[in-house]
């Protein structure tokens, strides 16, 4: 490597400078923002941390409020402030936040986690000298993360953000003094740490656990490994995100030259070629799929996403939930196990809004060599959930990747 041309990232030396670490939340625009609450509050598990009127200031306030549902709502299934984030897909269109992407780009953000502040100005240069255009920059509230948005080729918001709002054991988020600390811009930097924000806010009297906390409706009635939740298991990572491509080879350019993932695998399914990346030890962060495959797969025309994971704890967790939510009603799609490398025992089901969700207990994880498990290795394509054993043999990734912190309720 030319080292004249690569940039200190922490004292080391890289070809960008930044380092993408993992998925840290995903957005959707969503058909019906209720419904996906009693899908993914009500009935996953996730708590709304924030919501947030976006239209509250804006000149067009009462018409927007006849299109739909304002609120923008940040949700979470661990302490960080949030890791799923939907809005109202009309509203959002309305108020010329997707002006950039094709109307059937319902995905509203892939947020990437960096790992210091100034990764994301370095950034903010190096979008702007690759020529990627940039959605906005600075620090969002609520969640207190900086962040610059670049999108990539087919109009995905891509965000890559440091230094998110963690949620401790109240379950509160920041109260809304906290806000005076936005950023629409750049910042300059250095900044000062949160430590000292939260001292100006007790200097102000605030109350600090004033912030909004979720309201749960439902008792903890299960024994889940031994603690009573309120649902049979309990979503502990999200992602990884499926795309379909109109031009698989210039997103795959963009995600690989341009935003740093490393290639993991390609699988040709029927003729069709499918690109697997990853940003850490995952098997992958990122899939790529050819657009053909929504229509031969029968997937929703309304959107390019193809799929989006949610992780449980366990194995067990694993069969209870898809039980629990096949007893609740809700649509599983049959997807060939071939197009989802890298995941052995996992489902597939439709939310409210037509976007596909694959609920999964374990990925295999990807030696620093950079090798994937050889796929004559590999188990076969296993049947339906309620067929599955009860219990199994350890796979590669079975108690590996990154751990979920604190406790499960």
């Amino acid at each position: 490597m030319d080292a004249s041309r690569l940039f200190d990232v922490g004292g080391v030396l890289l070809a960008r400078p930044f380092r993408v670490r993992r998925l840290g939340h995903f957005g959707l625009n969503m058909t019906d923002t209720q419904a996906a609450i009693a899908f993914y509050c009500d009935l996953l598990g996730f708590r709304i941390s924030d919501p947030m009127d976006i239209a509250e200031q804006h000149p067009r306030r009462e018409e927007l409020l006849r299109i739909g549902d304002t609120n923008l709502y940040f949700t979470r299934h661990g302490t960080d402030h949030h890791s799923l984030v939907f809005c109202d897909r009309q509203v959002f269109q309305a108020m010329g936040r997707g002006d950039r992407s094709p109307k059937d780009v319902t995905v509203n953000q892939l947020t990437w986690q960096v790992g210091s502040l100034q990764e994301i100005s370095g950034a903010i240069d190096y979008f702007e000298h690759n020529k990627v255009p940039i959605n906005r920059a600075g620090r969002d509230m609520p969640g207190s993360n900086w962040h610059v948005y670049p999108y990539d080729p087919e109009g995905h918001r891509n965000e890559l953000y440091y230094g998110i709002e963690q949620i401790g054991w109240m379950g509160t988020a920041k109260p809304k003094l906290a806000y005076e600390r936005r950023f629409l811009q750049r910042p300059e930097l250095p900044q000062p740490p949160e430590y000292e924000e939260v001292d100006h806010m007790r200097a102000q009297q605030t109350d600090l656990a004033s912030g909004f906390r979720h309201p749960e409706k439902e008792p903890a009635r299960y024994d889940v490994e031994g603690i009573m939740l309120a649902r049979p298991f309990k979503v502990v990572r999200v992602g990884p995100v499926g795309l379909l491509c109109h031009d698989l080879e210039a997103m795959e350019r963009f995600y690989l030259d341009i935003m740093g993932f490393e290639w993991t695998e390609d699988v040709v399914w029927q003729g069709h070629r499918c690109v697997f990346l990853r940003t850490g030890t995952e098997h992958h962060s990122l899939a790529l799929y050819p657009m053909a495959l929504r229509s031969q797969l029968g997937l929703d025309a309304s959107t390019t996403l193809m799929r989006f994971g949610i992780q449980v704890a366990t194995y067990r967790q694993l069969k209870h939930a898809l039980d629990y939510l096949q007893e609740r009603g809700c649509q599983f799609v049959d997807i060939p196990a071939e197009l989802t490398p890298g995941i052995e025992y996992s489902a597939f089901l439709k939310d409210p809004s037509g976007h596909l969700i694959q609920l999964y207990y374990a990925m295999n994880q990807i030696a620093s060599a950079g090798h994937s498990p050889n796929l004559a290795q590999r188990p076969g394509v296993v049947g339906h959930w309620q067929a599955w054993p009860e219990a199994i043999l350890p796979g590669s990734g079975s108690f590996m990747g990154e751990p979920y912190l604190g406790p499960w309720g």
